[in-house]
């Protein structure tokens, strides 16, 4: 479900958007101006979320983008495997979510992790 659409030249540093079905962040935004016989153009240096891979988008002022809608919850850590088995602070209901190898290693049974939801994709983004 996604909230809003923003213009290319609205997406600012901090700013989620969604190009080619991925979640990202937006890092850098560049804007030329705009020329005699054309509009102007925005080149945006973006992070996957899910991925962590780097976006180089170029595209004209006016394209527009999706931004998604990110809720974050608290969980704490059941067990550690392939995914992390975790329980919902709020809900209590047991969730087997992925996160980022570096973060398995450093992950406990016990711990307070921050995941989010993303467009009903769940990732363990942080220890707490």
């Amino acid at each position: 479900m996604v909230l809003k659409l923003i213009n290319a030249t609205e997406a600012k540093p901090g700013v989620t958007i969604i190009y080619e079905g991925h979640p990202c962040t937006v890092k850098i935004q560049d804007i030329s101006k705009t020329g005699k016989h054309g509009a102007s153009k925005c080149r945006i240096e973006a992070i996957g979320i899910l991925d962590d891979k780097k976006r180089i988008i170029t595209v004209p002022g006016h394209e527009r983008f999706e931004v998604p809608m990110i809720t974050k919850m608290k969980g704490q850590v059941l067990s550690v495997g392939e995914k992390v088995s975790l329980m919902d602070l709020e809900s209590f209901e047991t969730l087997d979510i992925d996160a980022s190898a570096e973060l398995k290693a450093e992950l406990k049974e016990g711990d307070n992790v921050e995941y989010w939801d993303i467009e009903g994709t769940k990732i363990v983004k942080r220890k707490t």
